[in-house]
């Protein structure tokens, strides 16, 4: 689940120095190359953005909200996530959603840019990388298209819903729903798009990611294999304006490896989730 992982982590700085390339290479020779023309940026993290088509000039600044066009690739060149033609992916500078060498790195594009990323494990997932999608110590390549640059959302309070009193649903693949209030608009279905907010917290209480503080939802398109098994399950059985509480074994999320530092092995997740948009 590529948008629950990621949104976990956390921002870095947006500053960086430029140099010109002819040849559009890396300068360190232990890591992937970026191919092609343009201006080579690397930030002071490692992050580098090779500036293939320049926009307006205008770059995103902390709590803004950009909307871009992406393919990301291992260092071998294997796509491992993408956004979906007419759904492209949003998210605000400096919110914490996206790894940390996502934010350096798209900070320094402004709208119309078109450009490559180079982003280190050590500013991507690190030495644990991600299940059996992101080897450990990966460096990702991205291809981006940063499509507009807008004023962010707000935060929206919230707190993890009670469930005392209501009924207790199980799947017969043992994951466990409350229904806490019913929505009457389009049932969310295999093919459909669906925006979804949601609040994430471990058993323990400790809370792990929240699209409500980022005051906008998530978008992704169910039965893609965007999402982690339990979520494609659960929001399938809503409709949009319901809200309900997930309660997600680990095999139906991150099993034994977890998720990064965010969420450890073997956990249970719950989730309150807002099904907001069904198209």
């Amino acid at each position: 689940m590529m948008l629950a992982v990621i949104t976990a982590m956390t921002a870095c700085s947006n500053g960086a120095n430029e140099s010109e390339s002819e040849g559009g290479e890396s300068t360190d020779s232990t890591s992937v190359m970026l191919e092609g023309e343009g201006t080579l940026i690397t930030t002071p993290t490692g992050v580098e953005v090779l500036v293939q088509q320049e926009g307006d000039g205008v770059r995103p600044q902390v709590g803004q909200k950009v909307t871009l066009m992406y393919v990301g690739m291992l260092s071998d060149g294997s796509v491992f996530d993408q956004s979906m033609p007419g759904n492209p992916m949003r998210f605000v500078i400096g919110s914490g959603q996206g790894m940390p060498g996502w934010h350096s790195g798209i900070a320094e594009l402004s709208k119309g840019a078109i450009a490559k990323l180079r982003i280190p494990a050590d500013q991507a997932f690190g030495s644990e990388g991600v299940g059996d999608i992101i080897p450990p110590n990966e460096d990702l390549l991205f291809d981006v298209e940063i499509l507009d640059i807008q004023d962010g959302p707000k935060p929206i309070a919230h707190e993890l819903w009670d469930t005392q009193g209501l009924e207790k649903k199980t799947t017969n693949s043992g994951l466990e729903y409350y229904i806490i209030e019913e929505g009457t608009g389009e049932a969310a279905e295999a093919g459909k798009t669906v925006a979804v907010h949601y609040y994430g917290i471990l058993k323990d209480g400790t809370k792990f990611d929240a699209s409500y503080e980022r005051g906008e939802p998530i978008e992704f398109q169910l039965g893609a294999g965007m999402v982690i098994p339990g979520w494609e399950e659960g929001i399938s059985q809503l409709r949009e304006g319901s809200k309900a509480q997930l309660v997600i074994p680990p095999y139906l999320a991150y099993g034994e490896q977890g998720a990064g530092s965010a969420v450890p092995p073997n956990a249970t997740l719950i989730f309150d989730v807002e099904v907001v948009a069904v198209r």
